[in-house]
């Protein structure tokens, strides 16, 4: 964070200071963990039923935090008081961000696919100066303006992830960091059971390209009608990705090889280059397209971009991470979350990886679909049994119809399984699995990571031929 005394802290969030020299400068970093706290911090004190970051103040101090942002006087704490913590920590990254003119804030979301393809953004603008973007998929009330105050004078890019659980949740978090640059992927199906239907979501994440300045960018997935139907509700200028004929970047030729990773040729209209991904999945050739559009707005050429686009790696953790496990056996490990259109994408990329080899899903609940939930998950099945899956391992009595809608497909060849637990699954995978074999491992988090953290440690611990 740029260094603010604390009057000007107290000025950018509407509180005061207390048991504090106003003059006193935050030279550190905000945090709200009081584990992570260095000399010069701020401490964010958030009040819980359970655990109370109040109590936590004076080992903040102790720590070298120079004051705590907090709702409550703590005797012999230097305090900023504040009627709220969580808006009051927006107000001071908004405060921030608009002291850091040089800085270009490139805003991203979509239904599926945000946290990859802001990791893969975040990749590229690193290669033009230095970068700052959240860990994980940080990227709600509390997550957004935590990474915006880690900007500092020397940042040149701010990668954002926005989420969303309803309606006005996006434009709240572009007023805590306006965006320069927004990048929307698609419209699904994740959270529907909150939003209520497709055009809803729609809605919501179109309020990112409404945020934008005049001078601003809106990066719009071509391959989605809601999608690109966003162009109307933006004063921006607008740039269309995908595989359409009429996309601005766009890939064509698209081949993928025995890992499941893409090559194409990448078009834009300063020319063409070849690209050759190192990330496994099908649906990486869209994350890396907004990724290009976004280099080609930063002024990257085009075969600097098809360069930065081959040395993409994974950053975030459970997201298509493909390893090697015991007894010649390949895991997909997607497990993080779930939803339709990620289960979707992650199951072509199990089939394309197999490419004659036997396919084995391991897959698990998927959270947040509310009415939409149990034909959400027969759909999934039916497009496991369409996808030849070999072998259909489904984790828990919540998705059971992923188990129902799978075997409900007559000329399926393969085999579906309904367990009670993850701790049954790691035992069918350990008597079942032989070389060869890939596997791909996902649900809605927590649902299947003991799964995938059980094929890791086997193959760690070479266990022979078991996975």
């Amino acid at each position: 964070m740029i260094p603010l005394s604390l009057t000007e802290v107290a000025a950018a969030v509407g509180g005061r200071v207390v048991a504090a020299d106003g003059a006193t400068r935050v030279t550190g970093p905000v945090e709200f963990d009081s584990r992570k706290v260095v000399p010069g911090a701020l401490f964010v004190a958030f009040p819980g039923e359970k655990v109370d970051g109040h109590d936590y103040a004076a080992v903040a101090v102790a720590a070298g935090a120079v004051a705590v942002l907090g709702t409550r006087e703590v005797p012999g704490v230097p305090m900023v008081l504040v009627d709220d913590a969580l808006p009051a920590m927006g107000r001071l990254a908004r405060a921030v961000v608009d002291r850091l003119p040089g800085l270009t804030v490139v805003g991203l979301t979509g239904s599926s696919g945000k946290t990859g393809t802001k990791d893969m953004i975040a990749q590229v603008t690193a290669r033009l100066g230095e970068t700052v973007a959240p860990p994980g998929s940080f990227n709600n009330e509390l997550g957004h303006p935590y990474t915006a105050l880690q900007a500092g004078p020397t940042t040149r890019y701010l990668v954002m992830e926005k989420g969303a659980r309803g309606v006005g949740h996006v434009r709240y978090l572009c007023d805590v960091v306006p965006p320069r640059i927004a990048v929307v992927l698609n419209v699904g199906v994740a959270h529907i059971g909150e939003f209520g239907s497709r055009e809803t979501i729609a809605l919501a994440k179109g309020e990112l390209v409404e945020a934008l300045p005049a001078d601003g960018l809106a990066v719009l997935n071509s391959d989605d009608p809601l999608v690109e139907a966003m162009a109307g509700r933006t004063a921006a200028r607008v740039v269309r990705y995908g595989e359409a004929a009429h996309a601005d970047v766009r890939a064509v030729d698209v081949t993928g090889d025995e890992r499941g990773r893409s090559a194409y040729t990448l078009v834009t209209p300063e020319g063409s280059a070849p690209v050759r991904l190192a990330l496994t999945g099908r649906h990486q050739v869209s994350n890396s397209l907004a990724a290009a559009a976004v280099a080609r707005e930063l002024g990257m050429p085009v075969a600097e971009i098809a360069t930065a686009l081959g040395e993409l790696r994974l950053v975030s953790a459970r997201r298509m991470d493909v390893f090697d496990a015991a007894g010649g056996v390949t895991v997909v490990d997607d497990s993080y979350n779930a939803n339709p259109a990620s289960m979707a994408a992650a199951l072509r990329a199990l089939a394309g990886l197999a490419d004659g080899r036997r396919s084995v899903a391991v897959l698990g609940y998927m959270a947040e679909l509310g009415p939409f939930e149990r034909d959400g998950h027969l759909e999934v099945g039916r497009l496991v049994a369409d996808l030849d899956i070999d072998r259909l391992l489904v984790v828990g009595e919540p998705a059971a119809p992923i188990h129902e809608g799978a075997t409900a497909v007559s000329d399926w060849g393969g085999e579906s399984v309904l367990l009670t637990d993850q701790a049954a699954a790691v035992e069918v995978l350990r008597s079942e699995l032989r070389p060869g074999d890939v596997v791909l491992v996902k649900g809605s988090r927590y649902r299947t990571w003991e799964v995938v953290d059980a094929l890791r440690a086997d193959a760690t611990a070479g266990e022979g031929g078991r996975a």
